[in-house]
This record gives C-alpha cells, sequence and structure tokens, in this order.
C-alpha cells in the first residue's frame, strides 16, 4: 500500500495539528501507510499542547503531489485551504466538522463529517467504532483540541458529542481538563511575542462567497484591550495582506476566550454586506460583535448570506 500524507488545514490551529496526528494513527492501526504533517507552522497554543505532552511537532509540507499519490484530509476539505497542488492528488479520506464548498473528487472516497465542535471529537468516535485504544498522550492531545476549538465547551458550536468526547479523553489522559484547559487557552494569548502581520495571519482562512475573495482571522485573547492597542498596526497588516494577496475583503474577529466578547475588525469591501450580515454599523471599520466567538458558525454563515441575499 502506497504512503499516504495526512494534514489539517493551512495557518494550522491546534485542531488541525492534533486531528492529523491522530487519525494517521488510526489510520496506521488500519493499516494504512500514513504521515501526519502540517500546512505551516504550529501556533503558540499549538506550541504549548505539543510541549505540554511531550509531542513532537509534525513535518511541515508545500506540496504534496512530489512525494505521494494520495492524501487524507482533516478539519477542512475546501481547496484554497489546502495544500497547495491538492488538485494533483488523489483525496481518499475526509474527517471535518465545515460546511462544504468547492470540494468535488474523481472517484468514491470515505467522507466522515459532522456538525460538532471539533473534528478530534469525530476522530474519537472513529476510534470507538473499529475499537482501537486511544494512547494516554494522545488522548491529552485530543481533548487539548477539543478545548480549542470550543473554548473549553463555551463555544455555541459545542456539542453534546464534544462533551462526551472531552470527559472520555480526560479520563484515558488522566488530566483535569478544566484547569489545564484555562491554562492551555491564556498559552495561547500571548500576543506581545507577535508582530501585526503575524496575528492577521495566524488563525486566517480564505472563503469565496457572492464571487468575492473573502479571508478570515481570529486572534484569541484574554484582554481586548491589549488587541485594540494595536488596532492601527493591525489595519496596516490587513490592508497590505489584502494588497499581497488579492482579498477584497479581509475580517479580522479579536475574541476574549474568558468572556465571549468580540471586536471585529474590517477591510475592503463590501462593507454594507458585512454590517448587513452582523447586524450591526460600523464605526471606524470596527464594530463590536457580543457573544460571537465561532468563525466558523457565528460567523461564515452570516456572511455568506449576507453575499447571497
Amino acid at each position: 500500500m502506497a504512503k499516504e500524507l495526512v494534514f489539517g488545514h493551512q495557518s494550522p490551529d491546534t485542531d488541525a495539528i492534533v486531528a492529523a496526528k491522530a487519525y494517521a494513527y488510526l489510520q496506521s492501526k488500519l493499516g494504512y501507510d500514513v504521515e501526519a504533517v502540517a500546512l505551516g507552522e504550529p501556533n503558540m497554543e499549538t506550541n504549548f499542547v505539543l510541549n505540554y505532552f511531550n509531542e513532537p511537532t509534525p513535518r511541515i509540507i508545500k506540496t504534496a503531489a512530489n512525494e505521494v499519490d494520495s492524501v487524507m484530509l482533516v478539519d477542512h476539505n475546501e481547496p484554497q485551504q489546502s495544500v497547495s497542488d491538492i488538485a494533483d492528488v488523489t483525496v481518499t479520506h475526509v474527517v471535518d466538522h465545515h460546511r462544504i464548498n468547492g470540494f468535488n473528487t474523481a472517484a468514491p472516497l470515505y467522507y466522515r463529517a459532522e456538525p460538532v465542535g471539533c473534528v478530534s471529537t469525530l476522530i474519537t468516535e472513529l476510534f470507538d467504532e473499529n475499537k482501537v485504544e486511544i494512547p494516554a498522550q494522545l488522548a491529552g492531545l485530543m481533548l487539548s483540541a477539543i478545548i480549542s476549538d470550543t473554548l473549553l465547551l463555551k463555544s455555541p458550536t459545542t456539542t453534546d458529542k464534544d462533551r462526551a468526547a472531552i470527559k472520555a479523553l480526560a479520563e484515558i489522559a488522566d488530566i483535569d481538563y478544566e484547569t489545564y484547559g484555562i491554562e492551555m487557552l491564556k498559552a495561547g494569548t500571548n500576543l506581545a511575542s507577535k508582530t501585526d502581520a503575524e496575528l492577521v495571519a495566524n488563525d486566517a482562512k480564505s472563503f469565496t462567497m457572492g464571487g468575492k475573495s473573502v479571508r478570515i482571522d481570529q486572534i484569541n485573547t484574554v484582554d481586548l484591550n491589549e488587541v485594540l492597542a494595536r488596532e492601527d498596526g493591525l489595519k496596516k497588516a490587513m490592508a497590505d495582506e489584502a494588497a499581497k494577496e488579492g482579498y477584497d475583503l479581509f475580517l479580522v474577529l479579536a475574541t476574549n476566550v474568558l468572556d465571549s466578547n468580540s471586536e471585529l475588525f474590517v477591510y475592503g469591501e463590501p462593507k454594507a454586506t458585512v454590517e448587513k450580515a452582523f447586524n450591526t454599523t460600523l464605526k471606524d471599520d470596527r464594530a463590536n460583535l457580543p457573544g460571537v466567538v465561532s468563525r466558523k458558525k457565528q460567523v461564515v454563515p452570516p456572511l455568506q448570506g449576507a453575499f447571497e441575499n
């Protein structure tokens, strides 16, 4: 059986890195020759998780077709979020929890998608369904991914499946996930160590909406004032990145992970569509969005709807 690479999306977050590792482990137990890789450097939070559980950082790739003929995708399906030469390889497996958009294949494949808070929740289910035990270290990584994606089960994307998975994984890992989770989330919000350009690119994803190229980044913090103090620099970095990459609209959502309050920064057009999507009025290209913490559930759907209507 030929080797396959397993990876999450570009600008990887904790779930993208961990889900690739977890799914690769599972597939290896099922007889596949696989390697978990990444499409970018791990962020601060992910580095904390990898160091905490003494787990090596995955190898970073720019292209896949020069190494393998087939790949497995986790935590994404949209081509613009994947490896640059995704069109040149065969996708054999996908495990995802996002919308399906622009994705098609020439051959049948294994595809698992559910509207849960985290892909690692789905992979926990797959371990159980295939009767494969989850090692304690991997369980710690996977519960970290769920904490990250659901903001310690506070995000509106959180489901009962996420709650059940994190409790089961915590038991395997023998860890108090609530105490650990707060420490982990805080570790990922050391913004002072990042430049403005790094912050607007750190957790950014690209979308096509209404024929427009839309870029959406999220910055997690425990103090929104720390982000607001850098507003001018962040806006300049957004403008520079939009000009460089050809984005029509660039949104940055700064989220306080402790109280679920967010500030939205906007660059580009159409700003009227942004105001319509969130039922707000931009002031100096900024708006307060209380209770909005999920890009997947609370930002992308209303924005897509506003573009289409």
